[in-house]
């Protein structure tokens, strides 16, 4: 990793959704004195709200809040630019005097910051279209199947259900000829948990599953269907990725008539505890990672005093 990586001396705080990160975070902003950086793929979309449990307009009056809000839900929006207007953010509050504290569940947005970015040939829209008709076809497992034939280090990272993520392999394979992971190797060195400020917070499995159905549940009162309903008025569509969110997906098949709203709620639950475990796994196999244990509604200013306490001994 270049030693100018702008990203190895910013905080981090993430951790699978539902695990209780926004409370935590604007308590560790004012230890820090620190300004939030938003590390949520879909927080990035205006109007998908209530689904991506985008933080209030309160919690971002109390810290500044960035690269929230910043693309059209039928827009795209790569990893690559997440990181350069990242770097852009970065830059400016640090100017400010204030310290860069990462706050979301991505881990691939996570990754790119810590150790760079494989970028690839660029998308090629009519082959990835190909291949996605061919998961139409036969399916994401018979393609996965055909994955771990011609790049096993892929497959063995890849959930035969992540789809955009399988589709995205084949597709650099058959445009380069070359496996992508023998392409991302550079990129896969990472460094001890105590050389990097990177708070994963975890919870004990049942706990946490009972807290994502409650947060489903909440959402929906809260109105998710009407937001859905809302973004697609008009005949619009949610771009290729923001069409993925879960919650989204599973409203939107809903509202088509697809799912009667009861078969709704169970699959945004089902789908939303395999985010989170598929979330537990990219975040085990970052060696940048240390997790900090939390159970119940955990005192959150004594939480941020422990991760800041922690944090200030790392010799980067």
């Amino acid at each position: 990793m270049p030693s100018d990586n702008p990203f190895i001396d910013c905080w981090y705080l993430t951790g699978a959704t539902a695990t209780g990160k926004s409370g935590t975070a604007l308590a560790l902003a004012r230890q820090l004195d620190a300004e939030i950086v938003s590390l949520d793929s879909m927080a990035i979309y205006r109007g998908m709200d209530i689904g991506t449990a985008k933080p209030t307009p309160q919690q971002q009056a109390l810290v500044p809040h960035h690269l929230i809000d910043i693309v059209d839900p039928q827009g795209e929006f790569s990893v690559a630019q997440y990181r350069e207007r990242a770097d852009e953010v970065v830059a400016a509050i640090r100017q400010r005097g204030r310290t860069p504290l990462f706050v979301g569940g991505t881990p691939l947005y996570l990754k790119a910051l810590l150790r760079g970015l494989f970028e690839g040939p660029p998308a090629d829209w009519q082959l990835r279209q190909q291949v996605a008709e061919e998961v139409e076809q036969v399916g994401a497992a018979a393609l996965h199947r055909h994955l771990q034939e011609i790049d096993p280090v892929a497959a063995s990272t890849i959930h035969p259900n992540d789809t955009r993520r399988l589709i995205r392999a084949l597709e650099v394979y058959r445009a380069t000829g070359q496996p992508i992971s023998h392409q991302q190797m550079e990129f896969d060195d990472g460094v001890p948990a105590e050389r990097r400020r990177v708070f994963v917070l975890r919870r004990e499995r049942d706990e946490h599953y009972h807290r994502i159905n409650a947060r489903v549940d909440e959402m929906l009162r809260r109105g998710l269907v009407d937001e859905v309903r809302g973004l697609t008025a008009d005949g619009r569509q949610l771009g290729r990725t923001a069409s993925q969110a879960v919650g989204y997906r599973e409203v939107i098949a809903h509202l088509s008539g697809e799912w009667d709203y009861d078969t709704m709620v169970a699959k945004i639950k089902t789908r939303t505890r395999q985010f989170a475990k598929r979330q537990g796994t990219w975040f085990r196999s970052l060696s940048e990672c240390r997790f900090v244990d939390i159970a119940g509604e955990p005192d959150t200013e004594k939480l941020a005093e422990q991760i800041a306490a922690a944090g200030r001994e790392v010799d980067l």
